[in-house]
């Protein structure tokens, strides 16, 4: 032990060694003392409280089970250490029986040195979390499969469901799946090759169509009424009723899908790859639009945590606060997007943007998609793509409608790797135009495309109502006699797989004595043709006389 330093007293020598040095020995004697008193004292305190902590283990986990409470907090709010300050060893014990715990807590230090730490209840499951809606207590959850939810997605008050409604169309949908799975299996074990429709599925589809007739209607004064009540009454806290807007069969097919995305969310979130909250941006402010975001991006940190974001809808840089976004938009000189403008026809403009000699902007592009996308990887190495942005012109400039973006050099043909509509224009036609462009594109370098999978849900749906409308056009303007897949492909620059998959779902393919033949069923192409008629000279169509393009070369 290092000496203390001593004052000088009356009555020592004049120089004070000898008291120093007698009152130093006397300090280090009673400090060695001391200290193995605190060392016994010390792993008396820690065998107690390992005892301790296994009973105060156990008594958590049922009283947690029992009574579903959160364990005692710290005025901190975190739950009690395991290494309690507590010393419960007496000052009074004999040294034979402080010399036999010690014995004994080397043995227990032994044995349990190897097995893992015991997690305790509160650790793996947070019973202080609660659900943001005003007014829920938390019990409950939109799949009638938790006894609790946490976030919006489970919460049946913000559904405008209560937790046993939740229960009981969880039950009900248990057993529709449990009919659906065995007629699939049934079907499936006496299916041919292309199996017409049986008299049960016609019936069903007819029942579907009869359910369907009166989801454009419309709302009563009443419900309207009804309607606008609770949307003021609760504003932006709940959902909005849903009620009489459609069909209850499509309603039903709404409400499982929200029950399944919720179920998925209880998932990730319980096995800690998602919290729901924390570092999300909700919403972003662009242009005279306030957006909900889909899907996680990866912005900065400093920016993700803020939850909601300012963009400016021309350059697409991003913004902490709307006074920011103010001054920026006073000083910003872009009115469109970088690059050649390939395509003009009205107001829609279409702009080739090299990833390579505009970097920041398509960086910031794919940031801003990825809110929107779920199977988007790309973020940063945008040097390789070129990128085809459609906008909307009028007064104040070239506003963002949605974009591709194209591999300068693609291996497999792809003629899209990524391709997004804005959601503010959204079910518009946009997205039929983004796709036929880039088909456009491939006819003019005289190849055969197709996009790069895998395809998000909604861009899925838009490509298959895309080849389902061009095959149905090629059919209405066909007077042959045999049809050929390749020149099908030649024709519309689209990949034969693609038309044979689309066939398929159209029952237009039929296999007959070794050979494939294509079915022309003359209900869909006047069904296609009636739509057609009354959707009018639209201005959602792509001319081709006004693409100003060559393919790019040493790219």
């Amino acid at each position: 032990m290092p000496r203390r330093r001593q004052r000088h007293m009356p009555g020592s020598g004049s120089d004070g060694t000898e008291d120093s040095d007698s009152s130093a020995e006397r300090e280090q004697t009673n400090s060695s003392e001391s200290d193995g008193n605190l060392n016994k004292r010390q792993r008396l305190t820690r065998a107690s409280t390992r005892r301790s902590q296994s009973s105060q283990d156990a008594s958590d986990l049922k009283r947690a089970a029992d009574h579903d409470e959160s364990p005692p907090l710290t005025p901190t709010g975190n739950a009690p250490s395991s290494e309690s300050e507590l010393d419960i060893s007496s000052p009074n014990a004999s040294h034979d029986e402080s010399q036999a715990k010690d014995q004994a807590n080397r043995d227990s230090d032994k044995d349990l040195s190897h097995r893992p730490k015991r997690r305790r209840c509160h650790e793996t499951y947070n019973f202080n979390m609660k659900c943001p809606t005003p007014g829920c207590n938390s019990l409950g959850h939109l799949t009638g499969k938790h006894e609790r939810h946490f976030a919006v997605s489970g919460c049946p008050l913000y559904h405008n469901l209560s937790a046993d409604e939740c229960k009981v169309k969880a039950i009900s949908r248990e057993k529709q799946e449990e009919e659906t799975k065995g007629q699939e299996e049934n079907n499936s074990r006496h299916a041919t090759r292309h199996q017409t429709p049986t008299s049960k599925q016609s019936k069903y589809k007819e029942q579907v169509a009869e359910m369907r007739k009166g989801r454009n209607s419309g709302l009563q004064k009443e419900q309207k009424e009804k309607h606008m009540e609770h949307r003021q009454t609760h504003s932006n806290t709940r959902e909005p009723l849903l009620e009489n807007i459609t069909s209850e069969y499509d309603l039903e097919l709404f409400r499982k899908a929200q029950a399944r995305a919720s179920e998925d969310l209880e998932k990730l979130r319980i096995q800690g790859q998602i919290t729901e909250g924390s570092n999300m941006i909700k919403t972003i402010l662009f242009g005279r639009y306030e957006l909900d975001t889909w899907y996680h991006s990866p912005y900065p940190e400093e920016y993700a945590r803020l939850g909601r974001l300012y963009v400016c809808e021309f350059c697409l840089k991003y913004m902490k606060s709307q006074t920011i976004l103010r001054r920026h938009m006073a000083k910003c000189v872009w009115k469109h997007p970088p690059g050649d403008e390939v395509y003009r026809k009205g107001g829609i403009s279409v702009f080739e943007v090299d990833g390579k000699k505009n970097k920041i902007y398509c960086q910031n592009l794919c940031l801003l998609a990825k809110l929107f996308l779920d199977h988007k990887t790309l973020y940063y190495d945008v040097e390789p793509f070129l990128f085809y942005v459609m906008t909307e012109a009028d007064n104040t400039g070239c506003h963002l409608v949605g974009y591709f973006s194209k591999e300068k050099n693609s291996f497999l043909n792809y003629n899209v790797s990524c391709i997004l509509t804005m959601p503010q224009y959204m079910r518009q036609g946009f997205g039929k135009m983004l796709i036929d462009f880039s088909y456009l594109l491939s006819k003019v370098e005289e190849k055969v495309g197709s996009p790069e999978r895998p395809l998000s849900d909604l861009g899925l749906i838009s490509y298959r109502s895309y080849w389902k409308e061009v095959l149905l056009r090629y059919m209405y303007n066909f007077q042959g006699k045999e049809i050929s897949i390749k020149e099908i492909s030649q024709e519309t620059a689209v990949n034969p797989v693609d038309i044979v998959s689309t066939l398929q779902s159209l029952q237009m393919l039929k296999y007959w004595k070794g050979k494939h033949l294509v079915l022309k069923r003359q209900d869909l192409i006047d069904e296609w043709r009636a739509k057609e008629i009354k959707r009018g000279n639209s201005n959602k169509t792509i001319d081709p006389s006004s693409l100003k393009w060559t393919p790019p070369k040493g790219t």
